[in-house]
């Protein structure tokens, strides 16, 4: 625990409101711009990962899943970093402490990863809006690749399709205002829709099939 001294004047000294409690590692710190290179703040707090179980209900399955570390973790990407349609989690840690990778092991569902190649946009299409009609459920993704402590996620979007197999329709909106819209688009695969021509490609790891157009 933490006190620090009021206002946040340079010749500011205040004396402690109390005694500490140095069983609880309270201590007393007059110069605040100092505080991060004397004192570790890291209560080291378990981490916590919730399953949603529908709507606005989770379940914490923190300790089931191996994710609850006490380490001084401040930042998580979400990614397919074994190309397997399943996202996974690497969590940075600070104060050198190493990066942790938890696979996911859950039952395997359909998917659709979609990345964009801008020409009026920008080039990755980020600030898109995209849209997945599957049955009478329509998934809203917006292209915007996280940015946390030392970390970013890849400049794609990713849909869990669950028993569906397809997408109904994908609908894109431009940042420029073009839209698309995405007939019968079958899933477990990744695609590039590209801005100028409406064109979907499929891609795979280490080859690119050849552009076809979408119906």
């Amino acid at each position: 625990m933490a006190v620090v001294s009021q206002p946040f004047d340079r010749s500011a000294t205040c004396s402690a409101p109390g005694a500490r409690d140095m069983e609880l590692g309270e201590f007393w710190e007059d110069d605040p711009w100092t505080i991060a290179f004397r004192h570790n703040l890291s209560g080291f707090e378990r981490n916590r990962t919730y399953l949603n179980l529908g709507g606005r209900q989770f379940a914490d399955i923190s300790y089931l899943t191996g994710s609850d570390s006490d380490g001084d973790g401040r930042s998580v990407v979400a990614a397919d970093f074994r190309c397997n349609g399943q996202m996974d989690l690497l969590v940075r840690q600070a104060g050198g402490e190493p990066l942790l990778l938890f696979e996911n092991h859950f039952p395997p569902q359909n998917y659709l990863k979609v990345s964009l190649r801008g020409s009026k946009s920008n080039r990755l299409g980020i600030g898109s809006r995209i849209t997945a009609v599957v049955g009478d459920r329509s998934l809203v993704r917006e292209l915007y690749p996280t940015n946390t402590f030392h970390s970013q996620a890849a400049s794609f979007v990713h849909f869990g399709l669950g028993g569906r197999d397809s997408v109904d329709k994908l609908i894109v909106r431009w940042p420029s205002g073009a839209k698309h819209e995405l007939t019968e688009v079958a899933g477990n695969q990744h695609v590039v829709i590209d801005e100028a021509s409406g064109a979907i490609e499929t891609i795979t790891p280490g080859r690119t099939i050849p552009t076809v157009r979408a119906r």
